[in-house]
């Protein structure tokens, strides 16, 4: 229980840490960043650049990418916050505007995260350049989902966990389908 008592300690003092940041960065990058990936329109963006301009190798990577990414939204959004009733971060915590514009649903786990890692870890094995290009967005959609307060890090870390799986899910069924029907 000590551990868990502790562990939620630190998850509070971090989220009131990277909610109070307050950098250039912060103030013109995640905003916008955060439109970007509000219905995952970010994802489905970098999956059409990599079906039109990938050749068959873009096309396997944006069709594995989007399907991770519906894995990811069902098990994050349709189970897992369904599952868990998380209340968001207190608004007091975050000392800037976005704290109102934020989703009425349960905070565990963060759906934006669990797509973001889900369309990246798809696409990387197949086409690395669209992997490593989408890295950096992913990585910057998990901070702003604790700095706009809409979430704690451990609704992120959960959020990306669930994102590795759906991706490893993904990349695995093809494999597992022909194994079981030969």
């Amino acid at each position: 229980m000590e551990i868990l008592t502790s562990l939620r300690s630190g998850d509070h003092r971090l989220t009131k840490r990277m909610a109070a940041w307050d950098s250039v960065l912060a103030r013109q990058l995640l905003p916008p960043l955060e439109e970007a990936a509000e219905h995952t329109k970010l994802w489905w963006a970098a999956a059409v650049i990599m079906a039109t301009g990938g050749g068959g190798q873009g096309r396997k990577a944006a069709a594995a990418g989007v399907t991770a990414m519906a894995v990811a939204e069902l098990l994050s959004n349709g189970v897992a916050k369904q599952l868990v009733e998380r209340r968001r971060p207190p608004k007091e915590w975050v000392p800037h505007d976005k704290v109102e514009d934020r989703p009425d649903s349960s905070s565990f786990p963060s759906g934006h995260t669990a797509a973001a890692v889900a369309f990246t870890a798809a696409i990387a094995p197949s086409c690395p350049w669209a992997g490593a290009a989408c890295a950096v967005p992913m990585a910057l959609v998990a901070i702003e989902r604790v700095h706009s307060g809409a979430h704690y890090p451990s609704d992120v870390a959960a959020g990306a966990a669930i994102g590795l799986a759906a991706a490893a899910l993904v990349r695995a069924t093809p494999r597992l389908v022909v194994r079981h029907m030969g």
